[in-house]
């Protein structure tokens, strides 16, 4: 009876002993679940990034292929008109300045 004893006790640690392992131990749960994290966080960077690839590969193929891109990307950005077109600038009126009233020593 006393080997099984022995033998009981070296289940035990040994459970212990593995149980540490899976919970706080290199690759268990504890690294797996920042793992999970680390792994979501970059899939939600890279779906940002694909959606900017997209919305820049379709400017590309819009220069590329069309007339009109280039011209609103030439007004707006370069200032350019078309031969024969007057340009209007509009100037919007400064706010009026108030200047605090003026303090007296009465």
């Amino acid at each position: 009876m006393r080997w099984l004893a022995g033998l009981l006790v070296v289940l035990v640690v040994m459970l212990a002993f593995l149980q540490d392992r899976l919970w706080v131990g290199e690759g268990g749960r504890g690294s797996v679940a920042a793992l999970e994290q680390r792994v979501d966080q970059q899939a939600r960077e890279n779906a940002g990034l694909q959606q900017r690839n997209d919305a820049l590969a379709a400017e590309v193929e819009d220069l590329k292929s069309g007339e009109a891109a280039v011209e609103e990307r030439a007004r707006s950005e370069l200032g350019m008109i078309k031969p024969g077109e007057t340009f209007y600038r509009v100037v919007e009126p400064e706010a009026m300045k108030v200047s605090p009233p003026a303090a007296s020593d009465d």
